[in-house]
C-alpha cells in the first residue's frame, strides 16, 4: 500500500472517495498505477492506458469466460496483502469505537496500517 486517503465524515463508497480525492489524476501525475476491486470498475476512463486495474464483472445472463476468471484470480492474489492488513485492523476492533476528528483518525489509521504490514511481514 502506497497511499491512504484522508478519512471523510459520514459514509461514502470507495469509488466516490477516489473520485473526490482525484486518485486517477494523482496516479497519472506520478506515473503509478493501482489495482482495485470490482467496486472501482468505471473509475478510470482511459481503456488504452488504465491507471486503475480492476477485474471483470459477470452479467446476470452471461457468465465470465475462463480467461477473465483467471484475470480476476490474478488480481485477487495481488490484492490479498492489502486485504489482509484491513482484516487485521478489523480484528483489533479499535476502529469500531473510534471517536476522533477525521484528521486524527486518518493519522491513526495510517500508523496502524504500517504496524499491521510489519506484523504480517514477520
Amino acid at each position: 500500500m502506497l497511499w491512504l486517503s484522508a478519512a471523510r465524515p459520514g459514509r461514502s463508497s470507495e469509488i466516490t472517495t477516489a473520485r473526490y480525492n482525484k486518485l486517477v489524476e494523482r496516479l497519472r501525475a506520478v506515473e503509478l498505477g493501482a489495482i482495485g476491486d470490482l467496486g472501482f470498475v468505471g473509475l478510470d476512463d482511459d481503456p488504452d492506458n488504465p491507471v486503475v486495474i480492476t477485474g471483470y464483472k459477470a452479467a446476470r445472463t452471461k457468465p465470465l469466460i475462463p480467461a477473465k476468471k483467471q484475470v480476476n484470480k490474478l488480481i485477487a492474489s495481488v490484492r490479498a496483502v492489502c486485504e489482509h492488513a484491513f482484516a487485521h485492523l478489523k480484528n483489533w476492533r479499535i476502529l469500531t469505537k473510534l471517536r476522533l476528528h477525521v484528521r486524527h483518525a486518518t493519522t491513526l489509521l495510517r500508523a496502524l496500517l504500517v504496524l499491521t504490514n510489519i506484523e504480517i511481514a514477520r
